[in-house]
Formats: C-alpha cells, sequence, structure tokens
C-alpha cells in the first residue's frame, strides 16, 4: 500500500533523508531500524530498503558492531560534491533554458530579488541558501532528463547533508551570487547559445567552490 503514492520504502527514505538534511540525525548518529519502523508504523523490511539507497548516496554508512550511522562530510567530500554540481547544474541550465517560460523567468527573478533584499544586516545564512535553491529548481522544472536532475538533487542532499553553507562561512560570496544569478537570467531571456548558458551556470557554482576554498586556505594558514 503507498501513501501519496509514495511506497513504504520511499515513506521510509524521505523520512530518514529529511532527518539528516534538517540536522535531526547528526553524523556519527546510529540508526536504529526497528525504531525507525515504529515511528513510521511499518515493519523493518522497507526501511532497511531506504537505508540501502542512502548508503548509495553516500549519507549512510554501515560499521561492524554499530550498524547503519550518519556519514559526516568532510572537506574534500565538500569540494567533490561542488565540483560535481557544477558539471551537472552547468548542462542542466543550458538544457533546459529553451523549456523556461516568460512566467518562470518572472518567478526567478522574484527569488533573487528576495535574495538581493537579505543582502546586508539581517544576512541569514540559511534562508539564502534555501531561496538559492528555489532559484535552481525553477530554471530545471522542465528538465528533459531526469536522470541528470537526479544527480544534482543527489549533490544538494549531500551540501544539506553538511547542514551549512558557503554562505555561512563566507557571507561576502552572496552579492556576487545574485549578480550571477541575473547574469544567467539575462542569458537565458536573451537566447544565448547553449555553450554561454551552460559555462556561465559552471562557473557560478565554481566561484563559489573557489570563495569557500581561499577562505579554507586563508583559515589554515593562520593556524601556522
Amino acid at each position: 500500500m503507498s501513501v501519496n503514492g509514495l511506497s513504504k520504502a520511499d515513506q521510509a527514505h524521505q523520512h530518514v533523508l529529511d532527518g539528516i538534511t534538517s540536522g535531526r540525525y547528526k553524523a556519527g548518529d546510529r540508526l536504529v531500524l526497528s525504531t525507525i519502523a515504529q515511528e513510521l508504523g511499518m515493519s523493518v523490511v522497507p526501511v532497511r530498503e531506504a537505508i540501502r539507497r542512502l548508503q548509495t548516496d553516500d549519507l549512510v554508512q554501515f560499521e561492524r558492531n554499530v550498524g547503519a550511522t550518519v556519514t559526516g562530510i568532510d572537506p574534500v567530500e565538500y569540494q567533490y560534491t561542488m565540483e560535481t554540481l557544477a558539471l551537472v547544474e552547468g548542462y542542466s541550465t543550458a538544457l533546459c533554458a529553451p523549456l523556461v517560460t516568460a512566467q518562470t523567468l518572472t518567478r526567478a527573478r522574484g527569488i533573487n530579488d528576495q535574495m538581493r533584499d537579505m543582502l546586508g544586516e539581517g544576512f541569514v545564512p540559511e534562508t539564502f541558501t534555501a531561496l538559492n535553491e528555489r532559484f535552481h529548481l525553477a530554471l530545471f522544472e522542465h528538465h528533459p532528463n531526469p536522470h541528470i536532475l537526479d544527480l544534482v538533487n543527489r549533490g544538494w542532499n549531500r551540501l544539506a547533508a553538511l547542514r551549512s553553507s558557503t554562505f555561512s562561512i563566507i557571507p561576502s560570496r552572496a552579492p556576487n551570487s545574485v549578480a550571477e544569478h541575473d547574469e544567467l537570467l539575462d542569458l537565458i531571456a536573451g537566447g544565448a547559445a547553449f555553450s554561454v548558458i551552460e559555462s556561465a551556470a559552471r562557473n557560478h557554482r565554481l566561484n563559489a567552490l573557489n570563495a569557500y576554498l581561499d577562505h579554507h586556505a586563508q583559515a589554515t594558514a593562520q593556524d601556522f
């Protein structure tokens, strides 16, 4: 039996994933299958399947004599995830560009305006990050390749599992991000070539990564 079109395994997967990305399950926390099954009112079998799927996404790992635990993502994993997202987001943005409607462009500009309004005093990195995801999700609304979109979502889930963002570490990156969003929207609205949009979107993600790497290098140097 399914709920809202989701199988029991899907429900368990979403439940645990939400727990990881929200911080309810922290890195190193043990995931007791029987407890989760009891919370959801189901048997252990679909929960075990959900945990295996999360293991495939590197969000959960199995430790001998411990069982399933939430994976901790280190700075190297963060870099790899950002580099992967640069590729798939760049391609996705260019692939979806011809399918972006005038209404979607208006909605995306509205989201970016909300991000712009947050700059300065009262800046909240978590809210800014959520709006940033909504912005890009709007551009992928009619994504023609579900496999590539799945890779994007997996990357976003990995970043969410960090329970932090580039903007919380380097708030100064936020104005540049908003400006780059404006550039992307102008390119899409103007019917720019695939390669131009792909490059702009890819560099948008890499610029965030490079800002983080520069900050990390400076912080490391100060420790010596």
